[in-house]
């Protein structure tokens, strides 16, 4: 599996590229900010983008989709739950943030438990609401990409609309938690991690 981190935007959103190496095919998670960067990416390695995947539907992490969609014709997925945030810049924040008003539409709707076939990968989908309704980690073999639900010893944010500390802590605890301490987190912002550090260290959910 080939995969790169690619920090984007003023607020450093971490995006992912990933690609099954033995097909070429390949999908980005959460393209918040500069198309071009990203899609340089893609194209010097030869890959074919098949999907757009969203962890959540926050500006920072969405600003790309549109235009990247458009560039590609790779289909946007993001969870059902989050489907009214890409909808509205409001709700989504990018009409606070400093670039464009965000707005489109998905191609498909995800729920708990999808299962998405990328060449010889398989992505789950796991629905860790919290952060936001819709909130979602997505496993790829012995990674799990969990957008702004599990920092590096910290946690999303649960102030903005829809946002839940109660529920972020028991998706962490209950769908995160019982993965094996050398399972990569790879989050939304910052560095990488271990499950097996957060489950000792993150000052949220020790004690």
């Amino acid at each position: 599996m080939y995969i790169e981190r690619i920090p984007v935007g003023i607020y450093a959103a971490n995006c992912y590229l990933i690609a099954c190496e033995k097909t070429n095919k390949a999908a980005v998670i959460d393209p918040g900010a500069d198309v071009d960067k990203i899609l340089g990416k893609v194209h010097e390695n030869d890959f074919t983008l098949e999907y757009i995947i969203l962890t959540h539907g926050h500006g920072d992490h969405i600003g790309a989709v549109e235009e990247i969609k458009n560039r590609t014709d790779a289909k946007v997925l993001v969870h059902k739950d989050d489907e009214y945030l890409i909808k509205s810049p409001s709700k989504n924040l990018s009409s606070m943030m400093s670039g464009p008003d965000v707005e489109f539409n998905a191609d498909k709707l995800l729920e708990e438990g999808d299962r998405i076939n990328l060449g010889q990968l398989e992505l789950e989908i796991i629905h860790t609401p919290g952060h936001t309704p819709g909130g979602i980690t997505i496993k790829v073999e012995d990674l799990l990409f969990t957008g702004d639900t599990l920092f590096a010893n910290s946690i999303g944010r649960t102030d903005f609309e829809g946002g839940s500390y109660e529920e972020i802590i028991r998706s962490i605890k209950t769908k995160l938690l019982k993965f094996d301490d050398s399972t990569k987190v790879m989050p939304g912002h910052g560095p990488a991690s271990t499950i097996g550090i957060e489950r000792t260290t993150n000052p949220f959910l020790i004690g």
